[in-house]
């Protein structure tokens, strides 16, 4: 290994990070570890994680590590550091590679010794890498190819496309999504943003399972979308999508829920339209019907047009809460002997990973996993979970 100039390390920073922005996707790989070099690193690997978050594909070929089973997935699944001796010379300084707080995959450092600066110049470089997959990801088929596992149906496909990363949020708060069947995706979605002040979620279960559903699903997120990003309020937003189904697809509706978080005072308010209610968690525990009111008519349905307003809910959240938005293929789902997953299964199972103090993200995966895998991969309903966390306070990640 090349030995480092110590004086060299903020040059060769500043000169990767204004190449790597014009570098092609596939040239990625080799533009980092060019960089390397001169900052004291051997060797760097750089993985992605697929859609359903099992397995993590080598950026510059076809080697896969499990995210269950392996150093590199610890690193995923905590979001945190994992140092790998790999023999008497080399270590490998696994990091996870993270955009946000979005969970892209990892990158592997393999150096021959760890100090302080050789550690910040790793982290260094797997943020700036995090930035670029994340922006050249928006047009490269590549790396978009490099989540996939499998061939995506048409409305899969266009559903997909309107969907934000999984994991928004800051210090004050968070909100993460799972959703399945990945790669036949009918009408359910969610969205999420974030502002100076507030918190935005929307989950969305469309009528059927086909196209017509997969259309319903993008005229709803566009009307939700471009009610917020003119300032309006829950009940315009949702008035916004009843008008266009209405006009464009009058035989459609779908079910939803748009929610509001206000992240300095923790007042949540939502409107439901004929979806199932939220759940709230607070200290390990759920409370019972403590988000359950009577529904509006679902998004869309004859009778929603004209009427005067929408019902908006509102409660004061305590810091650590964490709110759950889900569909009904969620606890419709089937265990091994028939019975259903149901809400007792699926409120035990998310219980479960906040009690061991899984992060929110890290918490739905395993959540949506044990579901797929009582129905072997084959759910016979769209299921999305939408999970939010209120934090207040600051929380470093590795503290």
């Amino acid at each position: 290994m090349t030995e480092p100039v110590r004086g060299d390390g903020e040059h060769a920073l500043h000169a990767f990070l204004a190449e790597v922005h014009p570098t092609a996707p596939t040239n990625l790989s080799v533009l980092v570890n060019r960089y390397a070099v001169r900052l004291g690193i051997g060797h760097v690997d750089v993985y992605l994680v697929d859609l359903q978050q099992r397995r993590l594909t080598l950026l510059s070929g076809e080697e896969q590590l499990p995210v269950d089973g392996s150093l590199a997935g610890w690193a995923y699944r905590a979001m945190s550091l994992r140092v790998q001796n790999t023999d008497a010379r080399t270590l490998i300084v696994w990091l996870p590679l993270i955009d946000g707080e979005e969970r892209l995959g990892v990158v592997g450092f393999h150096l021959e010794t760890l100090d302080g600066t050789l550690l910040e110049r790793c982290e260094s470089l797997a943020s700036v890498l995090a930035m670029a997959i994340t922006s050249k990801r928006a047009f490269s088929d590549r790396l978009v190819q490099q989540a996939r596992t499998g061939t995506m149906t048409l409305p899969a496909e266009m559903v997909r496309a309107l969907l934000p990363p999984r994991t928004v949020g800051d210090d004050r708060a968070v909100s993460t999504a799972v959703v399945e069947p990945a790669y036949e995706l009918g009408g359910d979605a969610f969205d999420h943003a974030l502002t100076e002040s507030t918190l935005h979620a929307v989950i969305l279960d469309a009528m059927g399972h086909n196209l017509a559903s997969g259309l319903t699903t993008a005229i709803a997120m566009a009307g939700c979308r471009s009610a917020r990003r003119r300032g309006s309020g829950l009940r315009e937003m949702v008035r916004t999508v009843d008008e266009a189904l209405a006009e464009w697809l009058p035989d459609q509706f779908c079910t939803g829920i748009a929610m509001q978080l206000d992240l300095a005072s923790g007042i949540l308010s939502w409107v439901n339209c004929g979806h199932p209610p939220p759940l709230l968690i607070r200290d390990d525990m759920v409370l019972e019907n403590a988000l359950e009111y009577p529904g509006e008519p679902p998004m869309g349905t004859p009778g929603t047009i004209g009427n005067p307003s929408r019902t908006v809910r509102e409660m004061a959240l305590e810091p650590g809460d964490r709110v759950i938005l889900y569909t009904d293929g969620v606890t419709e789902a089937r265990l091994a002997g028939g019975s259903e997953f149901g809400l007792a299964g699926f409120t035990s199972s998310i219980i479960r990973a906040t009690a061991v103090g899984e992060l929110a993200p890290e918490a739905l995966r395993q959540l949506i996993h044990s579901i797929l895998d009582h129905q072997h991969d084959n759910l016979a309903d769209d299921a999305t979970i939408l999970l939010i966390e209120w934090r207040q306070h600051h929380r470093t990640r590795h503290g």
